[in-house]
């Protein structure tokens, strides 16, 4: 019998997960590590962390599985993008890696820009506009900052493709990947020279691009003694979490669309052929399917918001044995009407991606009143997620892509009141899928089309992934939502000038 792993490296944890030839979950673990904001809109991990969790991890589905070790015969990896881990010429880690919701990056962006010519001429070499998230200017950050880290850096890798390096010693990463670092020439899926060439950065120091079914090395021979592998295990390529968990949702052809509640929110559509939004509101990347692309739309803090909710203004439930807070939250937000009784929520706790690219925005509630009890607020943040993501799905449906169906993914969608909110405020059906692991299972798969067991990844999707749930609009409610959304979107611009002024406060 053959099983492929499958290892996401997230933000707030590390999961892997076993599969078998068929794409059936055998077993799952995770491990969970901390996240360190040094400063206001700082974000930083440390390397150690996802490889203690990764060893951690694989270990816990081998336990609980009970196969041979000898069995797993390819390993994919996801994790978060654009994430910077800086190595010196000895492979040792320089300082903590900075993440993808970082936003101390202003500057470097705009250096960024200058130097490629202006923001036309940058998205025509990369297919992006610089943003603070990405990986570029989190290296510009640590050349104007840091100079003697920087001075020592010999490596850039990506979060996945570090723990790559420490399970085979191999430096690679994937397209899709890659493509978060504004480096990339997405169209022909290699480092864009004209762009390294401005920037002044040396092109050694990145790492060789795959596509993502393909097999980058095997398992060192320490690391697979203390794992209980074996030497013979592949490493695929693997993707970016967002295009692993969209190839985890089966979105690997044209017309169907994800919408993804994780940590940050995504809505996610594939493209045979590199399509750009011109004023840069959504992301234009390789995808995790061979020879092909996607667009994508992000909102930065979208279950995080919720998440942010219970640990701070519901710490009395999150600390309670024997309850789960989100169950509590969801019960009373949804003995709330539609519309929270006229309070919004802007998403914007550490900055916004799309459509804003804006790190000074800030999150708030707006429109309180004395009536408005816990349930309004939990209710409004989830509203307010579903309408900054109903931005992105208005711009796809600008550039003409055409959506036929829509299947909702991430911690966030197992919440009933979620989905059906979601349906409500986009005006159309959404649909739930067999396969909920997300990016593990994407790249679970691509290990095993790597291991031949798939002619590609659309025929491995066809083969394990289909569609369990059909939840369509309350018409009501989509009538309510068909009001509030031109509120929400008019709120950003009301507010724009006074994050600025925030912002200078903060500094």
């Amino acid at each position: 019998m053959a099983y492929y792993l499958g290892i996401d490296i997230g933000t707030s944890g590390t999961k892997s997960l076993l599969i078998d030839h068929l794409g059936k979950v055998i077993a799952e673990s995770t491990a969970n590590y901390a996240l360190a904001t040094p400063k206001p809109l700082w974000t930083e991990q440390n390397p150690e962390d996802w490889w203690t969790a990764t060893k951690l991890t694989i270990k816990g589905v081998l336990k609980k599985s009970k196969i041979k070790g000898s069995e797993v015969r390819a390993i994919g990896l996801s994790g978060q993008m654009h994430g910077s881990v800086f190595l010196n010429a000895k492979g040792n880690v320089i300082r903590p890696a900075l993440l993808w919701n970082d936003q101390r990056t202003i500057a470097e962006c705009e250096e960024i820009t200058k130097r490629a010519g202006g923001r036309d001429k940058l998205i025509g070499m990369v297919a992006n506009p610089a943003l603070t998230g990405f990986t570029a200017p989190k290296l510009l950050w640590l050349r104007n900052n840091e100079p003697k880290h920087y001075d020592a850096l010999r490596y850039l890798l990506l979060p996945k493709d570090e723990i790559r390096r420490r399970l085979t010693g191999e430096l690679a990463t994937d397209a899709s990947d890659a493509s978060g670092m504004l480096l990339l020439d997405v169209v022909k899926r290699q480092w864009s020279k004209e762009l390294l060439g401005k920037l002044d950065i040396d092109p050694s120091i990145l790492a060789p691009v795959h596509e993502s079914e393909e097999v980058t090395g095997t398992l060192r021979a320490d690391v697979a003694a203390e794992l209980g592998l074996t030497t013979a295990c592949k490493v695929v390529a693997g993707a970016g979490d967002c295009a692993a968990g969209a190839v985890g949702n089966g979105i690997v052809k044209q017309g169907i669309l994800t919408a993804s509640l994780g940590t940050s929110g995504v809505v996610f559509c594939h493209s045979d052929t590199p399509q750009y939004d011109r004023q840069g509101r959504l992301h234009t990347f390789c995808h995790a399917v061979h020879g092909k692309w996607h667009m994508m739309g992000v909102t930065l803090s979208a279950a995080g918001s919720l998440q942010w909710f219970v640990q701070n203004i519901c710490s009395d439930l999150a600390t309670k044995k024997g309850i789960d807070p989100y169950e509590i939250l969801n019960a009373e937000a949804a003995r709330v009407s539609a519309g929270s009784e006229g309070l919004f929520y802007l998403p914007y706790l550490a900055g916004e991606r799309t459509p804003h690219a804006d790190p000074l925005a800030r999150a708030c509630f707006i429109g309180m009143t004395n009536k408005h009890t816990r349930g309004h607020l939990a209710r409004a943040v989830m509203e307010g997620v579903a309408y900054s993501l109903r931005e992105s799905l208005d711009i796809i449906e600008q550039l003409k892509i055409p959506v036929k169906e829509i299947r909702l993914s991430g911690g966030g969608a197992k919440s009933d009141l979620w989905k059906q909110l979601l349906a409500d405020c986009f005006g159309q059906k959404v649909c739930t899928i067999n396969a909920e692991q997300g990016p593990g299972y994407g790249v679970a798969l691509l290990a095993a089309v790597g291991d031949g067991a798939y002619k590609n990844i659309e025929e491995a999707c066809k083969a394990t992934i289909s569609v369990v749930e059909k939840i369509p609009p309350n018409r009501a409610s989509q009538k309510i939502y068909h009001t509030c959304f031109p509120i929400y979107r008019k709120l950003y611009s009301s507010l724009k000038e006074r994050f600025v002024e925030i912002g200078g406060i903060n500094a």
